[in-house]
């Protein structure tokens, strides 16, 4: 057994379901609820986690596109367009979220093992395609050229990119996390993104390359399979999919001995994120 299926075949996977109930909520406590599981798995405190959330529009901004030459004029644009500028904690440039699109953390420890960064990514990337059988042989992972947040593991089918993996890593945890654009235009999401960097670049020159958009090569997984999913379908096969992995699946969230953790991870993303953007 590979260490990608061996990490995938966990004893016990607890479950934190966030897709309904996370969506009026800002994404900053999705990124702080990552860094307490990563704190609880980490510390073997908690078994190996699956967290699946949603939030209503939003950019989760990189640490590279707080630095725009004029980062308050595209905030400011987003803001117009009804979304809500955040910056994240992990790696990778301006992503959206919406109700349409799954975000999927799962959650590792490195007591007994230490886990490399690769190792991480072929994780979530077997995870995705064991989602989506109907998919088979389809779902590729390189950089799609002229996508937003482009990476080595941008995964996709036909040359079309419908999701992105980052990693987040703390005391001995691991958090690798996906955005699946299951529903809506994915060329739309796109466009949003390519007049982010418009308006934060102007023409001016830069140190950092940023991306160049071409919504043409981004879709969502109902646009690239001909299907009609919605996310809480895909939440459900998420729930069905462990149970196939694990003789015992844990159904939690935070708990109340827990939440004095949550609180403290909460205020440091919170602090963070409002320093980012008053620079």
């Amino acid at each position: 057994m590979s260490q990608t299926e061996d990490l995938l075949q966990q004893e016990t996977w607890r479950f934190w379901d966030q897709s309904l109930s996370g969506k009026s909520r800002s994404a900053l406590e999705s990124f702080a609820s990552d860094d307490l599981l990563c704190h609880l798995v980490g510390q073997g405190q908690s078994p190996a986690t699956v967290r699946t959330w949603v939030h209503d529009n939003t950019v989760v901004l990189g640490i590279q596109d707080h630095r725009l030459p004029f980062v308050e004029d595209a905030q400011n644009f987003l803001r117009s367009q009804g979304y809500a500028p955040i910056v994240r904690n992990s790696g990778g440039l301006a992503v959206v979220l919406d109700e349409g699109v799954l975000n999927i953390s799962i959650v590792l420890s490195e007591i007994d093992k230490s886990i490399d960064i690769p190792t991480g990514y072929e994780v979530m990337l077997e995870f995705v395609r064991l989602l989506f059988p109907e998919a088979e042989g389809k779902i590729e992972a390189y950089e799609i050229v002229g996508s937003y947040c482009p990476g080595s593991y941008d995964l996709s089918i036909g040359g079309k990119k419908f999701a992105g993996i980052s990693q987040r890593r703390l005391r001995q945890g691991i958090a690798v996390q996906v955005y699946l654009c299951v529903e809506g235009s994915g060329s739309e999401r796109a466009d949003l993104i390519r007049q982010f960097y418009e308006y934060g670049v102007q023409g001016e020159e830069t140190k950092f390359s940023y991306p160049v958009i071409n919504p043409d090569v981004m879709a969502s997984l109902n646009e690239l399979l001909g299907a009609s999913f919605t996310v809480e379908d895909i939440v459900i096969r998420i729930q069905q999919m462990l149970h196939h992995l694990s003789t015992n699946v844990v159904s939690q969230s935070v708990t109340q001995e827990e939440m004095e953790l949550y609180l403290f991870y909460l205020q440091r993303v919170v602090d963070r994120n409002k320093k980012m953007l008053e620079k």
